[in-house]
């Protein structure tokens, strides 16, 4: 019997409920679930705006343990009623600790641990140095019900260093949930194409699909605001876009054949032919 997944990419936009954002994405996870979709993808951080715009320390208080995240804990439920796997992006709290987090809910609400952001951007409007450490877990790859998993969360996805790690420990399928948009420093520079061909060139050099989950709309937590411009997708193993939108909600739905992509990937022989060995400037700060 031939192995199939179907995933979904959710694309929407957010205010400053956090009830009112979880409702409106379990509402997409049950229009992506009618459309049999097994995993789906919400965006990064969708329980709010992405106030990473600024350095502001109040919102510290609407980071929780990963276990008792409102987001989690309603999710949970909603992942077994439906039995698909969920990857629930969240502003964690560690004893004093703070990071951006995913926690990957399995098709029967199993939360079956963490991940937490591994490359921390800091620039204009992107700030998040000023809230998240960077992460401690290493790059994870999760066996659900459906396939096995591997999820980074928005600046990991411009790392060919972050999906090959993950490729590595046998993922079938890459995710990336995401907040981007404008650059309030140049209003000229628009990183829509080249943010999806970063992650295309990734489905290429790992033979795997590769989907991407991106808020829309304008947030104004400063007085410019930022705008963020969706272009959600998914690709294929080739890393042609099979399912995208530009800046309209919606939900994206692809079956892909794993037992095809296995072949495929063993075909091109991208793993049979590496040489770690030769690799070793990736693994040091300031190589020579």
């Amino acid at each position: 019997m031939t192995r199939t997944i179907t995933v979904a990419a959710l694309q929407t936009s957010y205010g400053e409920d956090m009830q009112a954002n979880i409702d409106k994405t379990i509402g997409l996870i049950r229009q992506a679930a009618a459309k049999g979709a097994q995993v789906i993808l919400p965006s990064e951080l969708f329980q709010g705006p992405y106030f990473c715009v600024t350095q502001e320390e109040h919102w510290f208080a609407t980071a929780y343990p990963w276990r008792e995240h409102p987001a989690v804990v309603q999710l949970q439920p909603v992942a077994k009623e439906l039995g698909v796997v969920i990857p629930v992006s969240i502003f964690e709290k560690e004893g004093p600790h703070y990071f951006n987090s995913m926690v990957m809910l399995d098709a029967d609400g199993e939360a079956l641990g963490v991940y937490r952001k591994s490359h921390i951007p800091d620039g204009p409007g992107y700030q998040e140095k000023y809230y998240f450490r960077p992460g401690d877990t290493g790059f994870k790859v999760w066996s659900t019900r459906f396939g096995r998993i591997g999820v980074g969360i928005c600046w990991d996805q411009w790392y060919p260093e972050s999906a090959r790690a993950m490729a590595l420990q046998g993922a079938d399928i890459l995710m990336y949930p995401t907040a981007i948009g404008s650059e309030p420093h140049d209003a000229t520079l628009d990183t829509a194409v080249p943010w999806q061909r970063a992650m295309q060139g990734h489905a290429v050099s790992n033979a795997m699909p590769v989907i991407a989950s991106n808020r829309i709309g304008h947030e104004a937590l400063t007085e410019a605001g930022q705008s963020f411009y969706g272009h959600s997708f998914i690709a294929d193993h080739r890393g042609d876009l099979v399912e995208s939108l530009t800046g309209e909600e919606g939900v994206l739905v692809h079956t892909f054949d794993l037992d095809f992509l296995d072949r495929y990937r063993a075909a091109w022989g991208f793993f049979r032919d590496r040489r770690p060995e030769l690799y070793g400037a990736l693994a040091t700060g300031r190589p020579a």
